[in-house]
């Protein structure tokens, strides 16, 4: 196994979560906060603004069997990269895009995919590209969102349908 780790934040966290935890490759999948000045912060903290955190979903996976590249492929067809700290309805700098890396190759190939997918958008992509922060663990009760509150209206109406678009895109990457 070749275990490799990439950070991405795309919006709200459930909705990152719920796709890579069906992508083929990947080990984990965990809800979280990076990118702010408060250690361990809570959802509450991290909602309210003040301490730059962006919600984010720690990926670890099998660079044998996945691609950082194919990883970021889904990233840019699951989220909106053109929108400032925004993702549909949720609005803040909690919801921007962004990817931590953990080193100069990483950034290369990440900035190679953010002008590969520059082309699908017309606005310009806005994602932010930064070294890997501390990344701190969400509340256990975001953790596996999607499969535990199916049935939640945020889920059928939000995740559900990035979900969808994850399976019909890529059912080669499907687990």
């Amino acid at each position: 196994m070749n275990e490799k780790r990439i950070v991405l934040g795309g919006g709200c966290f459930w909705c990152i979560e719920a796709v890579y935890r069906n992508v083929k490759g990947v080990l984990s999948a965990v809800s979280a906060y990076a990118g702010g000045a408060r250690p361990n912060p809570s959802y509450e903290n991290v909602c309210s603004g003040a301490t730059g955190h962006a919600e984010v979903v720690d990926i670890h996976y099998d660079g044998d069997v996945i691609s950082l590249e194919d990883i970021l492929d889904i990233f840019f067809e699951v989220h909106n990269p053109t929108t400032l700290n925004a993702q549909g309805a949720d609005k803040g700098t909690q919801y921007r895009s962004v990817i931590y890396y953990a080193n100069e190759s990483e950034k290369e190939l990440i900035e190679n995919s953010i002008n590969k997918h520059q082309k699908d958008f017309a606005q310009k992509i806005v994602t932010e590209v930064s070294p890997l922060p501390e990344v701190y663990p969400a509340e256990a009760y975001h953790q596996n969102y999607y499969n535990q509150n199916v049935s939640q209206g945020y889920c059928q109406v939000i995740i559900a349908p990035k979900l969808q678009k994850f399976m019909t895109k890529f059912p080669d990457k499907l687990v």
